[in-house]
């Protein structure tokens, strides 16, 4: 089976010191520009999370109700990152999972809006 994958080409080049020739990064998304250790601890609180809730609970949620629990959630941990709670908890990648979450039910919700 032939594959059908294609180079996109934007017809701009950049060439590198080194001879070196690329296309050109304008307007590309640069994933370097985000905090690893930050993206890390999130990955490491939805792993904890797994014993508890399952690997992939949290994409189940799919309605209002759903998505005001983990907006509540978001902002209570937010509180308590704002205010540096240490009480074992990583609020700030609790944030993020919670923020995460919501947009993702958004994303269905509007999804399943019908428009006449």
């Amino acid at each position: 089976m032939k594959r059908l994958f294609k180079i996109k080409d934007s017809g701009k080049r950049v060439k590198l010191k080194s001879g070196l020739v690329r296309e050109a990064f304008d307007h590309k998304i640069d994933y370097t520009l985000c905090d690893m250790d930050m993206l890390t601890r999130w990955a490491e609180l939805m792993t904890r999370g797994i014993n508890k809730y399952g690997r992939t609970s949290w994409k189940k949620s799919h309605s209002q109700e759903e998505l005001d629990k983990f907006k509540s959630s978001a902002f209570r941990h937010f509180i308590q990152w704002i205010n540096e709670v240490e009480d074992g908890e990583d609020h700030g990648a609790a944030v993020f999972f919670n923020i995460a979450t919501v947009e993702m039910i958004k994303k269905k919700l509007n999804k399943n809006k019908k428009y006449f």
